[in-house]
């Protein structure tokens, strides 16, 4: 694998799970990483365990919460002055509950974080570096973003809404001719914290619960597939377990008499 120090991979939610797992993967391959979560001590672990095995590197650390919108604005003037080569919007959480039953703050955080800022950094990123070669965005949705799942509508609804913008997004970019590629992750259960936050719980046992799922470093090695791909869109079937790479999903009316003409 050739070593690339010069350029800067950004990843959301990197404190645990698909995350974190997410950041070593891409320190194998060489890449400076700058880290995105709440919670500062949890980072600094990641880059210490990096920095044993990769010296090297640089691992800038970046502490915020971002479902308050305005530290999303500022987080990225922070760093939007590196080389930066790929962003990840992986940070988000789930819930649990009938829609009638849901606790409104909790889901209106989610909202903020699930759909409000992964949309402004994609956007910012976009803007900014879409005509630099070899740049990626990928955005992590979830097979729930593809299909409804009882008793997570709105979960899902949110998660529809980052599949769609991203595909949508996906053949913007290939219509401008641009030189950034825009990509969706959509994993099926793993076996990270989300299981706790979506039921509000303290202990959640995957293999109770569950039975069949993927654990972060699995996640993180298809999240890597479809890095190397040419395709728009990585799914994991959550009946089989089986991971797929696809063209966008969705009908896209690109070529339809009906579209407004500019």
């Amino acid at each position: 694998m050739v070593q690339n120090t010069e350029t800067y991979t950004v990843i959301t939610g990197a404190s645990s799970g698909i995350g974190y797992e997410t950041a070593k993967a891409f320190a194998e391959r060489g890449s400076n990483l700058i880290l995105i979560a709440r919670r500062k001590d949890r980072l600094e672990t990641l880059r210490q365990e990096i920095l044993s095995l990769h010296p090297v590197l640089d691992i800038v650390l970046k502490a915020a919460d971002l479902s308050v919108p305005q530290n999303v604005f500022q987080l990225y003037e922070s760093i939007k002055s590196y080389p930066l080569r790929t962003w990840i919007n992986n940070a988000g959480f789930g819930n649990y509950v009938s829609v009638g039953y849901q606790d409104l703050e909790k889901i209106s955080q989610m909202l903020h974080l699930n759909v409000e800022a992964l949309t402004i950094f994609s956007s910012l990123f976009v803007h900014d570096f879409k005509d630099t070669k070899k740049t990626q965005l990928i955005n992590v949705s979830s097979c729930g973003g593809y299909t409804i799942v009882p008793n997570a509508v709105i979960y899902c609804a949110a998660k529809f809404y980052v599949s769609v913008f991203t595909e949508g997004l996906a053949w913007e970019l290939k219509a401008a001719h641009a030189k950034m590629q825009a990509k969706v992750l959509a994993p099926a259960a793993t076996k990270t914290e989300f299981g706790k936050v979506a039921n509000d719980v303290t202990e959640y046992d995957y293999d109770k619960l569950f039975g069949t799922y993927h654990t972060g470093r699995q996640i993180a090695a298809f999240l890597l597939e479809l890095y190397d791909s040419n395709k728009s869109v990585g799914f994991v079937d959550r009946e089989t377990f089986s991971f797929h790479l696809y063209e966008p999903q969705f009908q896209y009316a690109g070529n339809s008499r009906h579209n407004q003409k500019m």
